[in-house]
């Protein structure tokens, strides 16, 4: 035994390996299960006891050397690979890589805002997640409303007296903004809102919404029609006309469904329009008093208007989109189209 480890003590130091296969091979040539040290460690046990200690000794003393020198040769093997590869020019330009841009929906929520920023209103903004006080009850829903039903809202929790939900419109965002804001109040509230609707080429489960506010003494349901028509000549020309059809809204009294003359034909009829010439918007009206009295503000001194509008439908209006769906799927083919369309 004394004369195999002298010789493999000379074999290690005289060990080459000029690449990793070579210094994996004298691993598993010495340390591997039947490598020659190995086979050693098995013969040790046979070993008389009076020189278990003195081989014991130089049998560990071979080992640590041999990893050493195998770790060592692995090492020398990497740098000599590393010597010969091709150098990298950090200097070279990189490959080509596409440019996004902003999403269609979020290009035209950005001008809506812009356009009423120019005429005086600000920003605000409020919890996706909201409770029924603040969606229903503070805008003079009654409580057997349809919308308060499973089939149209998407409830977070119920069983308690103020259930929480997935907002279906950004009114709730008017509502806190009443509670909280001194008066006179004149805001645009952008947001995404949620309703259990079934998908469709013109509807979805979720959608955007901009709805503004605007409080003050003496506001008249023309103030109302004279900021929508701005509005409407701002985003869609300045030829653009509007019309209002009375309707009902449970937060405005009274109310309208506003229309715009159709960009396509200019009023003469086309599949766009259905052939009437117009286009729906949005709906709005006078601030109900009841849902001034709910955030504290008083009927008798102040009056207000409310509107609100979907994002996706101005885009559609805008761009001639004939399937809402087309937003949300994520299409590189449908959402490159509007790379340059940023202008605010």
């Amino acid at each position: 035994m004394k004369e195999a480890i002298d010789k493999i003590f000379k074999e290690l130091g005289e060990l080459k390996a000029s690449s990793q296969k070579e210094a994996e091979e004298a691993r598993v040539r010495f340390l591997g299960k039947k490598g020659e040290i190995t086979a050693l460690m098995e013969e040790f046990r046979t070993v008389a006891p009076e020189l278990k200690r003195e081989y014991g000794q130089k049998l560990n003393e071979l080992k640590k050397q041999a990893l050493a020198k195998i770790e060592e040769l692995k090492e020398q093997a990497q740098e000599a690979a590393a010597e010969v590869m091709p150098k990298e020019d950090l200097s070279m330009p990189g490959d080509p890589q596409p440019l996004g841009s902003r999403h269609p929906v979020s290009i035209v929520r950005q001008q809506i805002v812009e356009i009423f920023r120019k005429f005086g209103y600000d920003v605000a903004e409020g919890p996706e997640i909201e409770d029924d006080y603040h969606v229903f009850e503070a805008l003079n829903f009654p409580p057997n409303h349809p919308a308060r039903e499973m089939q149209d809202t998407f409830f977070v929790s119920t069983g308690h007296l103020n259930p929480l939900l997935l907002r279906t419109h950004t009114s709730s965002v008017q509502v806190r903004t009443m509670e909280t804001q001194q008066l006179p109040i004149r805001v645009v509230c952008p947001g995404r809102v949620f309703r259990n609707e079934a998908i469709s080429a013109r509807a979805h489960c979720i959608f955007h919404q901009v709805e503004g506010l605007y409080i003050d003494k003496d506001v008249t349901f023309a103030d109302l029609k004279q900021a929508i028509l701005l509005f409407a000549r701002e985003m869609f020309g300045p030829e653009t006309e509007i019309r209002m059809r009375p309707s009902y809204f449970p937060f405005t009294e009274p109310s309208a469904e506003v229309d715009v003359s159709c960009n396509i034909c200019h009023g003469k009829g086309c599949n766009i329009c259905k052939g009437t010439g117009w286009l729906e918007i949005m709906g709005c009206g006078m601030v109900d008093p009841n849902v001034l009295k709910a955030s504290g503000i008083d009927p008798a001194q102040y009056s207000g208007f409310a509107f609100g509008m979907g994002v996706e439908r101005i885009a559609m209006l805008k761009w001639q989109v004939n399937d809402l769906r087309h937003y949300f799927e994520n299409d590189m083919r449908f959402l490159s189209e509007f790379a340059t369309a940023t202008e605010v």
